[in-house]
């Protein structure tokens, strides 16, 4: 399980990302303004697990053969990944699959919502129509 903490112009966002299997998940968390490592360390022991058990889509990667790596190419490859600020585009890719199965569901939820409103305000209007001509 990897978590990267990054500005992205806006607000401070945490993308966790976790391979089990050969599938990846991955997920977006917003901490807002700056977090302190207070923050970061209480987001990782108390809501990360529930955070990642909210996600459900994955993405099949491949496995690599895990070989002995020289301590100073450890190191320079530890160094590039600090510099660097962004996710890896495997995340990036299982991120919007989730975000495009979320909107979905709620364009399906708000379709819903809206022919329910329809069918009200048709049943109100029989209504008074029916109300109108038992009067005579």
């Amino acid at each position: 399980m990897k978590l990267t903490v990054f500005h992205d112009g806006q607000f401070w966002v945490g993308v966790v990302e976790e391979v089990v299997n050969g599938k990846l998940r991955a997920g977006r968390y917003l901490f807002g303004s700056e977090p302190k490592d207070q923050e970061v360390l209480e987001f990782v022991n108390t809501k990360l697990l529930e955070f990642m058990s909210g996600l459900s889509e994955h993405l099949s990667v491949e496995k690599r053969q895990p070989r002995k790596i020289n301590p100073k190419r450890l190191a320079r490859q530890a160094a590039r990944e600090m510099k660097a600020n962004g996710v890896s585009t495997y995340a990036q890719a299982a991120l919007q699959l989730e975000y495009e199965k979320r909107k979905k569901e709620k364009q399906i939820l708000s379709k819903a919502r809206r022919e329910e409103l329809k069918e009200y305000k048709r049943e109100l209007k029989r209504k008074k129509a029916k109300e109108k001509h038992r009067g005579r």
